[in-house]
């Protein structure tokens, strides 16, 4: 109750007697809301401090094996949601491993950082979406916490290491998650990520000078489309993609018997869906060499499916391959699509009404929900999908292509 009357007494005193109309709203809003957490920090330190609870003897167990003795009480500021809090904590030494610690801060989530759990939270959401200095920035405008660049960059690179060795966790046994639908979708992808010049010194890349400016940042995705739009069309199913990605190669010697890092990665995401447990799975990409290797290593028994954005790319290329420049081409090219979206549209329905008569494994199945339906003819070596039972008819349509 105190609280509530210091932070009404604050308020009265910013608006004044000054007319409501005459207010610099803006200016007032933040000041009132800087105003609050200034209370709030300073009853919440004044809490902390008046227990001493974690004081809890003499001497301590260290990690190390020795004892650790209790050397008082220290103080620590940390920047918190609320802004500032000076802590005095208990705080034990040991003289075997040279090393201290404070009870109070492992308890709290506060012995690896000088931020509270709130702050690294906010931290981390902000780092990984624009740089360091604008992560500093925006915490700054938006909460009004004070993090500097450097605190930013420490926190973002440990919380990256610690997510990065618990995803190397190899999973055993069944899976984490179990399949939630009969169709489950693993796609594989790989795009240039902008580094700065340092980071790419050493590096052989794609400049006139041969010079790198990116890394390839390489990316597995596993979900689900059972659900239909309004005209059929599939659709992903609300919640059932997870993604796994880093910079980490896809190569590896045709006589090693590990896997590439990426390769590692593929299978644990795969292992913690229970991808292999579905009774149709399918692999989808844009017809890189690596892909297909590494579907066909990891998942022999998948169907591997083009996606709808790379056939059409590679149709135009076989058409300007064959018409060159002229107009031909892109009739030729445009027959194609309109034909493609026709078959498309046709396993769809097709599907729909034949749900009950799929085998498991049947490419049919997979064809048309995954909505990347793309088949480029034989003779280009993109994509050998085998035709079984009366998916043939399909089959059919698309030898037209040849």
């Amino acid at each position: 109750m105190d609280l509530q009357k210091e932070i009404i007494q604050e308020m009265e005193a910013l608006l004044g007697r000054h007319s409501i109309a005459d207010l610099d709203f803006e200016a007032v809003e933040m000041a009132a809301r800087r105003q609050a957490l200034r209370l709030a920090a300073r009853a919440l330190q004044q809490r902390l401090n008046d227990d001493t609870s974690d004081y809890v003897g003499p001497e301590l167990p260290c990690s190390c094996g020795s004892t650790a003795q209790y050397r008082g009480r220290h103080q620590k500021t940390f920047e918190s949601v609320l802004g500032p809090l000076q802590l005095n904590r208990a705080y034990y030494y040991d003289e075997h491993c040279q090393s201290g610690f404070c009870p109070r801060d492992q308890a709290l989530g506060l012995d690896s950082f000088s931020l509270t759990p709130g702050v690294l939270r906010m931290t981390a959401s902000t780092a990984a979406l624009v740089s360091f200095e604008e992560s500093r920035e925006l915490l700054h405008d938006l909460a009004g916490v004070e993090v500097s660049t450097k605190q930013v960059e420490r926190a973002a690179k440990a919380l990256g290491a610690e997510i990065a060795g618990e995803e190397q966790q190899q999973v055993d046994g069944t899976g984490e998650l179990a399949p939630t639908a009969p169709t489950m979708d693993l796609g594989m992808d790989g795009t240039g990520v902008p580094m700065r010049a340092q980071e790419v010194a050493d590096r052989i890349g794609k400049q006139a000078d041969g010079s790198a400016k990116t890394r390839e940042a390489k990316l597995v995705t596993i979900g689900t489309a059972e659900a239909r739009d309004k005209e059929g069309k599939p659709v992903r199913d609300a919640g059932s993609i997870t993604y796994s990605a880093a910079m980490e190669s896809a190569a590896t010697l045709d006589t090693s018997h590990e896997l590439s890092e990426f390769a590692a990665r593929v299978q644990r995401e795969a292992q913690r869906r229970s991808f292999h447990e579905a009774q149709r799975q399918v692999v989808l990409g844009d017809g890189s060499p690596w892909i297909w290797n590494t579907a066909s290593e990891l998942f022999p028994q998948a169907t591997q499916i083009l996606d709808r954005f790379h056939a059409k790319e590679h149709l135009g290329e076989l058409g300007k391959t064959i018409y060159g420049d002229s107009s031909d081409a892109g009739v030729w090219i445009q027959a194609r699509c309109d034909l493609r979206a026709a078959c498309n549209r046709w396993c769809t329905r097709s599907m729909t009404t034949r749900t009950n008569t799929h085998k498991p494994g049947n490419v049919s199945a997979t064809f048309g929900r995954t909505d990347a339906a793309c088949l480029i003819p034989s003779s280009t070596n993109k994509v050998s999908v085998r035709p079984r039972g009366w998916w043939s008819r399909v089959a059919k349509l698309w030898s037209a292509l040849d």
